[in-house]
């Protein structure tokens, strides 16, 4: 598909050819089992690197996913304890164990209690329920944020303590290693995508704040 000849080659070792000819580097290329990648189009010559295209796609594709991974992990994940101060002990703790994924995998939890009603004037009931959520993430994160006011709603911030959350990953290595040595069965983690969206439906559900 390389139109123009001569080219500006680059060898397999990244080693400068020169310009050559289009039909010669293809043989080359052949030669060596590669293929022939035009990699700077615009230029003339343009250039063009001997090279395993596929290898280099896979390649190209890991990066761009490490690079998107990396842009996430500078987001806020909002994490709200339902839609009143009344929430089960067992709702809280599917809530703490959503934060402390999103907290694996670099990022900020915002935790909103919200209050229904009548419900503001009880507020200790609210900021106990967000005392409990950081108690139980304090293995991973730490509070950036003390309880913040926003109308008939109060967040905290936890950010991740990098040394523990470190320290937790080494431990949970282990612990897979240990039972895939034993013949176990190790569950497959949820992705950041699934998590995403399992946050997104929850949400959803629980509508819009409460106008009373």
């Amino acid at each position: 598909m390389i139109r123009i000849s001569p080219i500006r080659l680059i060898g397999a070792e990244g080693e400068q050819v020169g310009v050559v000819e289009t039909n010669e580097a293809m043989k080359m290329a052949i030669e060596k089992g590669l293929d022939l990648v035009e990699i700077v189009p615009d230029t003339r010559p343009p250039v063009c690197k001997i090279m395993d295209y596929g290898k280099y796609k896979y390649e190209l594709s890991q990066k761009q996913r490490r690079d998107r991974a990396a842009t996430k992990a500078t987001e806020m994940k909002e994490i709200r304890l339902g839609r009143s101060v009344k929430i089960d002990s067992h709702d809280i703790q599917v809530r703490v164990d959503q934060s402390r994924r999103f907290l694996m995998h670099g990022h900020k939890v915002m935790v909103t209690q919200r209050f229904k009603g009548r419900e503001i004037a009880h507020r200790e009931l609210g900021l106990e329920n967000l005392r409990e959520v950081a108690t139980a993430l304090a293995d991973v994160a730490k509070v950036e944020q003390t309880p913040r006011w926003m109308g008939k709603q109060a967040s905290i911030i936890l950010a991740p303590d990098k040394v523990k959350v470190e320290a937790l990953k080494r431990k949970i290595e282990k612990e897979k290693a240990a039972k895939i040595a034993a013949g176990l069965k190790v569950e497959e983690e949820k992705s950041i995508e699934q998590l995403e969206a399992e946050l997104q439906t929850q949400n959803a559900n629980e509508g819009p704040d409460d106008a009373d």
